[in-house]
C-alpha cells in the first residue's frame, strides 16, 4: 500500500478513544504496539470458526489449526530469512525465549568460562545470565556504555577472548533507542568461538532483521511489539545449537517416544515446544506480519525517522529539558528529563491531556544508574503516530513544566 497515514491509523480502532477527554495520543509503543483490526480478526476468527488443538488431531478443526499455525511458522521465517522453518521456535515471549537459552547453556558452561552482556540490556537480558553465572560459576562481564548512549566497542573487544562462550546483546536500546552495531559486535564474537544472542524485541516493528546475513546463532523478539497479541514469540535458533542445547521443558509435543525406563526428544522445533502453544497468537502472528509487510518497512522506517527528528527539535527547544542516548544511529525513542522535576510527575500531568507515555527506569536500571537520574520520560513513537500528535506532547509537556516548577 502506499503509505497514507490516516488510512494507517484508520485501521486501529483504538487511535480512535478519548482519555480523560482528550485524544488518545499513543506514545508507549516500545512497551507494547497497538493492534490493527486485521490482526484483531484474525484472533475473533480463529475463537469462532476453528478453535481445536494442534498436530495431534485427525479431525477437520484440528487439521485446520494445525495449517494455520505451521503456516504462521513459515511467515516468521520467510520474514526474518531463516534457512529452516524448523529453526523457528514459538515461545511466550522474548524473556521466555532469552530463559529458554539460558537454561540450555547451564548445561554447557564451565567455571572458568565468560559471557558478555552490554550496559544498553533490559533486565531480562541481564538476570537470565546472572542466574546462568551463579547455577555454573562462569564470570559475567559487562560492555560499557558511552554518555550518548552507545556501547563501548574498543572495550568490547578487550573484553573478548578464548574464554567467552556466550555475547548477549539487544539489536535496539529499549530505553534510549540506540541501535548497535551488532553486524561487528557478531563477527567479533564469532571469531573467538562465541555464541552470540541478540534481542530483537524493539528492533523487529522498526527494521526487518536478516538473520542469515548477520550470522547470529540466537535472535529472539515479541509479537506484541510488532502490532501482534501478547503471549507469543519467536525464538531463532541455529540448527546446530538447536541439536546442542537440552529441552527447556518437559510434558507433551516435544517427546519422541516415552516409557518408564526412557524418553527421546523430537526434533526441532517441538524438541523446545512442550505443552500445548499460544495457538491463536502464533497464527496472529503471522497475521501482524503480513500486515507490517503491507505497509512496507521502507515507509514505516521513513516515516519514523520523520517524526524522531521532529520531536527531537522541538523538545531540545524546550529549557532545562535533556534527551539521554541523543545520538544519530537510533529508532524513534525519545528519552528524556526535565532538571528538577521528577519524570513520574510529568508523566502523570501528561496523562491529563491524553498523551500515553512511558516513565521509570524501563527494566534498564543499569542505564539509569549511569546517568545518575532516577528514570526518564519515555516517549516512543510508532509508524501510526502522526507530527501533530508529536506537537501534542510537547505542548503537554509545555504545561506540565509550567505547573511543576
Amino acid at each position: 500500500m502506499a503509505f497514507d497515514i490516516q488510512k494507517i491509523r484508520n485501521d486501529f480502532p483504538i487511535l480512535k478513544r478519548q482519555v480523560n477527554g482528550y485524544p488518545l495520543v499513543y506514545l508507549d509503543n516500545a512497551a507494547t504496539s497497538q493492534k490493527p483490526q486485521a490482526v484483531i480478526d484474525c484472533i475473533v476468527d480463529y475463537y469462532s470458526h476453528y478453535n481445536a488443538n494442534i498436530h495431534r488431531g485427525v479431525h477437520t478443526l484440528s487439521q485446520e489449526a494445525t495449517d494455520a499455525y505451521e503456516e504462521a511458522r513459515k511467515k516468521i521465517q520467510k520474514h526474518f530469512n531463516i534457512e529452516n522453518a524448523y529453526e523457528v521456535i514459538f515461545t511466550a515471549g522474548t524473556t521466555h525465549g532469552i530463559n529458554l537459552v539460558a537454561s540450555g547453556f547451564s548445561e554447557i558452561l564451565r567455571k572458568a568460562d565468560e559471557v558478555i552482556v552490554s550496559a544498553l540490556e533490559h533486565h531480562s537480558n541481564i538476570v537470565p545470565w546472572q542466574m546462568l553465572c551463579e547455577k555454573t560459576d562462569a564470570k559475567l562481564k559487562v560492555i560499557p556504555m558511552n554518555t550518548d548512549g552507545t556501547l563501548d566497542l574498543s572495550e568490547y573487544k578487550k573484553l573478548l577472548s578464548e574464554k567467552t562462550k556466550l555475547v548477549f546483546v539487544n539489536h535496539i536500546s529499549n530505553a534510549l533507542g540506540t541501535i548497535n552495531p551488532i553486524e561487528e559486535i557478531i563477527e567479533k564474537a564469532h571469531a573467538v568461538g562465541a555464541a552470540v544472542l541478540v534481542d530483537g524485541a524493539q528492533s523487529c516493528s522498526h527494521i526487518k532483521p536478516d538473520l542469515q546475513e548477520l550470522k547470529v546463532d540466537f535472535y529472539v523478539t515479541s509479537a506484541h511489539k510488532m502490532c501482534g497479541p501478547t503471549g507469543v514469540g519467536m525464538l531463532y535458533i541455529k540448527e546446530e545449537w538447536g541439536k546442542k542445547l537440552p529441552p527447556y521443558q518437559g510434558g507433551g509435543e516435544m517427546i519422541k517416544e516415552v516409557t518408564f525406563e526412557r524418553t527421546t526428544y523430537a526434533d526441532l522445533p517441538h524438541k523446545f515446544e512442550a505443552g500445548t502453544p499460544n495457538i491463536c497468537g502464533g497464527i496472529a502472528f503471522g497475521a501482524a506480519i503480513d500486515y507490517l509487510n503491507e505497509v512496507g518497512y521502507e515507509e514505516i522506517q521513513q516515516h519514523e525517522d520523520e517524526l524522531l527528528k521532529y520531536a527531537t527539535k522541538k523538545l531540545k527547544e524546550i529549557e532545562l529539558l535533556t534527551i539521554y542516548g541523543d545520538t544519530p544511529n537510533k529508532t524513534s525513542v525519545i528519552s528524556f528529563n526535565i532538571e528538577g522535576i521528577h519524570p513520574y510527575d510529568i508523566g502523570t500531568i501528561i496523562d491529563k491531556l491524553g498523551i500515553a507515555v512511558r516513565t521509570g527506569h524501563h527494566c534498564a536500571q543499569p542505564i539509569m544508574d549511569f546517568y545518575k537520574i532516577p528514570g526518564t520520560v519515555r516517549a516512543s513513537f510508532a509508524f501510526y503516530n502522526t507530527l501533530e500528535e508529536v506537537d501534542a506532547l510537547v505542548n503537554a509537556v509545555k504545561k506540565a513544566k509550567l505547573m511543576l516548577t
